[in-house]
């Protein structure tokens, strides 16, 4: 898989059906290594190794019922209230990251409510903090490390 703008990681893979799996630490379980997949393990190492977010505090793609659709979000993390303190959208790294892109993490934000978002290909990352006040993005560096309360 093609390098991405990550520290290196360690993981596991096999294969099943001529089809490369990447376990999910999260989920417990192989899944199909797409370019997709690649960029949201990296960004699942990020979160557990690097920020130091409990993986009980991360859920992976689940369902979103957004103005009578269903939608999938990529990486929700909660914070130990129970309330979510930042929303992940993954792209693949040929895909850019576009208006259309911060779009659609501000429309799943509007059911989900979080403080923060990040949107990444796995080569260009965007951290935000939501200033609902403004309705507006305030750019970040980073995202912070996990804080527990």
């Amino acid at each position: 898989m093609q390098k991405l703008n990550f520290p290196e990681y360690q993981f596991r893979f096999k294969s099943n059906e001529n089809k490369p799996l990447i376990f999910d630490e999260i989920r417990k379980k192989f899944v199909i290594l797409t370019p997709e997949e690649w960029v949201r393990q990296h960004v699942l190492q990020l979160l557990l190794s690097e920020k130091k977010y409990p993986a009980s505090h991360i859920n992976i793609e689940k369902q979103l019922k957004l103005h009578n659709t269903v939608k999938r979000y990529d990486i929700v993390v909660f914070n130990s209230d129970g309330s979510i303190h930042l929303i992940i959208e993954c792209k693949a790294p040929i895909v850019p990251i576009t208006q259309e892109t911060f779009d659609q993490i501000a429309r799943y934000n509007m059911a989900l409510d979080s403080t923060l978002l990040m949107v990444t290909n796995g080569i260009d990352h965007y951290f935000c903090k939501m200033d609902f006040e403004n309705e507006r993005y305030i750019f970040l560096k980073d995202i912070p490390s996990y804080i527990p309360k």
